[in-house]
């Protein structure tokens, strides 16, 4: 098992270095017992200060609708093996793997341009979700703030904000999440893909625990914010039998919404899976991997819209059955939620305001 072995990285839960695509010569170490450590792997977080002049992207999908994704930062340190957004890090001439979370760039100047993007001519307020991509609250948000800052711009303005996260830090930023649930600007999903501290520690080495992730919703729920249970990715054989428990104990907390995506495996992530789910399970590998595959039409991935984050097939279907039977039980029916997108007020928008005040 993974945990007796000497040379698993612990703290990490990528525990190689994938090829980037992008890439025509690729480092590696030859002969590495003559080196005093292996090359790249293993060491400190570094954090790369980041000036993008393009932060936001629309998006426009069938799968979630119209809406915005912004993040503060580039990779994620919480090192979560599933996540869909390792790919990404290549564009910026990283490894999905390792350096996904060992190298994280941050966006210094999120905040300033964001303000200058809300006094755009024409800036449509659909809400912005964050994070789409990588998780606003990882560990160096506690020092930067910059999600913070985020919050604190989309009060001043009344933009409407979504956030999903795996860290109950959210609960520091309380004070500004209840100003801007009193107007409807926000929403938060909780995600929480077990309550088996030993899979956690497996899956996602650097998040905070189940029991302050539920904590963190009745905090959350307490203080009037709209809050739900984001149980994904759910990955057969691993995490599946535990959903019901999951919405069951999240409903007790307070949560008034959940849902649900099936693991796929999108590009390098396949290998750094693979690799991880060896070391991890070696006894239930290879029934895992068909499983995920039955899921997606007999590969690991399927990024077509509508099937890719439900799966397909008769897993897929029993997952989705089990579902909607757990939130019908535990929560009950959903609670409509409506962003208020009426409130945005800019800079032009206060200047029209202005004029339109004189007699």
């Amino acid at each position: 098992m993974a945990d007796e072995d000497d040379k698993y990285l612990k703290g990490r839960g990528a525990q190689i270095n994938t090829h980037n695509r992008f890439e025509k010569q690729e480092l590696g170490a030859f002969h590495i017992e003559g080196l005093d450590e292996e090359a790249g792997l293993g060491g400190r977080t570094q954090y790369i200060p980041t000036y993008p002049k393009t932060f936001i992207n629309k998006v426009d999908s069938p799968d979630i609708g119209r809406a915005y994704s912004m993040n503060p930062y580039q990779g994620c340190e919480h090192g979560c093996l599933y996540c869909y957004a390792r790919p990404t890090h290549e564009y910026w001439g990283y490894s999905a793997g390792l350096d996904f979370e060992q190298k994280i760039l941050v966006k210094q100047n999120i905040n300033v341009a964001l303000e200058k993007q809300f006094n755009k001519k024409g800036w449509e307020p659909l809400p912005i979700m964050l994070s789409g991509n990588t998780d606003c609250y990882q560990p160096v948000e506690k020092k930067l703030k910059l999600t913070r800052g985020i919050l604190e711009t989309v009060l001043k303005y009344k933009h409407p904000v979504s956030m999903i996260t795996k860290n109950s830090l959210i609960t520091r930023d309380i004070d500004l999440l209840q100003e801007l649930a009193k107007q409807n600007l926000v929403h938060v999903m909780i995600t929480i893909t077990s309550t088996d501290e030993k899979v956690r520690l497996q899956l996602e080495p650097r998040t905070t625990t189940y029991k302050q992730r539920f904590k963190a919703v009745e905090t959350l729920s307490k203080a009037g914010i709209p809050v739900g249970v984001m149980v994904a990715p759910i990955i057969p054989a691993i995490t599946s039998f535990d959903m019901p428990n999951v919405i069951k104990t999240a409903a007790e907390h307070g949560a008034k919404t959940a849902g649900y995506t099936i693991v796929r495996l999108n590009g390098a992530i396949g290998d750094v899976f693979k690799d991880w789910l060896e070391k991890n399970y070696p006894d239930r590998a290879q029934k895992v991997w068909n499983q995920i595959k039955d899921c997606h039409g007999g590969q690991v991935n399927d990024s077509r819209y509508g099937t890719r984050m439900r799966g397909e097939g008769n897993i897929a279907e029993s997952i989705r059955t089990l579902f909607y039977i757990s939130v019908k039980k535990f929560i009950g029916e959903r609670e409509h939620f409506a962003f208020n997108t009426k409130a945005f007020t800019n800079r032009r928008n206060a200047q029209t305001s202005l004029f339109d005040d004189v007699a």
